[in-house]
Order: structure tokens, then sequence, then C-alpha cells
């Protein structure tokens, strides 16, 4: 018997937004409008019934904390700015929910995803799964591969994974994790300046990379991602100051007018703009 999440009449989702918005990628369509994937090694299926999230298949405490039922989507929206374009993303994105996924495969994925479409980025995660995950019984689903998976395999047949000079970068701080030398774990214990800069230290990780990994793997709901969409949002709608703004200089300034949701409202403005305006990113 199916059980619905419990939500509150207006803590509702927009599961299809939330799984294809480019925050994870492995998720898939099944006939009948379910979903099916994996909260790191545990399957679930899930569809979204009258807005509401209905488990399927899986344990439905987790499948609710995986999906943030517990984010109060109402008090977040009230802190939008009430501008032309951020409410016109809220109005397609309503009840996308920022999800949080397990910190290493949130890392890793973004490390592979620098200068790649939404598409090859899914390629490159469900080739990795394929190749170095772990089976999960009752399902042909892999797990994302760990660390030290990830840590052994050689960089040529990471590179077979359609990873290009990504595998690397990914190999390499699969190493640093894998030995012991970063401890994820203990990165979530510290404030938002901190863990980003020790993101940053890890082979593959900029800016943008680290604050991805921040909203969507270690729950930091004012970290604001700027990519090449967001930039150009940004430019048109919200920068007033002079001369040719950098990706930096628009994240620092203008995420604070976003709040402590700069997040969402990032991930809103990306999902519309993406969705609207062609499916390139």
């Amino acid at each position: 018997m199916p059980l619905l999440a419990r939500m509150a009449k207006t803590d509702q989702i927009n599961l299809r937004a939330t799984l294809e918005c480019g925050q994870v990628f492995h998720w898939r369509e099944l006939p009948g409008g379910a979903w099916e994937g994996l909260i790191g090694g545990h399957h679930a299926v899930v569809k979204e019934s009258r807005r509401r999230l209905e488990v399927v298949q899986g344990d439905p405490q987790m499948v609710a904390s995986y999906f943030a039922i517990d984010h109060d989507l109402a008090a977040i929206y009230e802190g939008f700015p009430r501008d032309e374009t951020m409410l016109a993303a809220l109005e397609f994105c309503r009840g996308l929910r920022i999800i949080r996924q397990p910190a290493w495969e949130c890392l890793a994925t973004f490390i592979t995803s620098s200068m790649k479409q939404v598409a090859h980025i899914r390629q490159m995660s469900v080739a990795l799964r394929g190749k170095f995950g772990r089976a999960v019984r009752g399902t042909d689903l892999r797990a994302y591969p760990s660390p030290a998976a990830i840590a052994a395999a050689s960089e040529e047949d990471l590179r077979s994974c359609g990873l290009g000079y990504r595998a690397k970068n990914l190999r390499a701080t699969a190493q640093r994790i894998a030995s012991g030398d970063i401890d994820l774990d203990e990165l979530q214990s510290r404030d938002d300046a901190g863990l980003r800069d020790a993101l940053c230290d890890l082979p593959g990780v900029g800016r943008k990379v680290a604050n991805c990994a921040m909203l969507f793997g270690f729950g930091r709901l004012a970290a604001f991602p700027v990519d090449t969409w967001i930039e150009r949002i940004l430019k048109r709608s919200y920068w007033r100051g002079r001369g040719k703004p950098t990706p930096l200089a628009l994240e620092k300034k203008l995420s604070a007018r976003f709040g402590p949701h700069a997040g969402y409202a990032q991930q809103y403005l990306f999902h519309h703009a993406r969705t609207t305006q062609g499916r390139g990113g």
C-alpha cells in the first residue's frame, strides 16, 4: 500500500521539477508516472499524487528526508524578492525542493560537471555507477561508487566513462577522502566560509562546484552557485553596478538579496530559464 509522505497543505512537491532541475542526475521515470532512483544505496520508487509525495517503495522516513519535506516552502517563498523575474520563476517552479544528497555523491558528481550540460552529467553518472558502483538488490540500478572505488580506479578507466580531463581531478579528490586526509563528516561541522574554503582546496573544485556541493550535499541553503545561466540572469535583471561584473562579484553582491534561502532562489531561476529559454544547460 503506497504511503504518502506527511506534508502540510502548503508544503507540496513538484516531483518532475525537483528531479529534472539539474541537482541530481540518476533518477528515471517509469511508465505510469512513478520515478525510480537510489538514496545512497537504498532503492526507492516515488510518485506525485495531487502535488504530494507518494512513496511506492522504500523507507518513507528516508524518502521524506531526502526530498526535504520538512523545508517550509511557504516561508522560503516569503523571503524571495518580489520582482518580475523571480516571481515568474516561482510560478513556474512552485513545489521544487532542494534534495538532501549524500555529500560524496554530490561532490563527485559536480566535479564531473565542469563545462558539461545536464544530459552529459547524467551520462557520466550512470556510466560511473555501472562500471564501479555496488549492485543494489531488487533493481538494476547501482549505487554511486565510493571514494575508495574511484581512488582505486585508473585514470584511463575513469576516462572511459566520458569524464575526459575531469577523471584526474575526481580520482585525486577520491584518494584524499579514501585516505582519511579529508573527512566529509568533519567538514559538515564547519561554517559556510570554512566549508567552502575546504572544498575549494580539493582537486577539480572551484567556487561554483563548491557552492553546488554545499547547497545540494551539505544542506547549506544560502549557497549560491553562479553558472552561465545564472550569470546571464543576474546581469540582465539584477546587476546595477558599473562595468562587467565577474561571477564572484555577482555572487557576493546579489546572493544577499535572496537571503538565507538564496540557493532555492538560484535553483528556481536556473530551472525556469533553462527550461523556457532552451535546454543547453
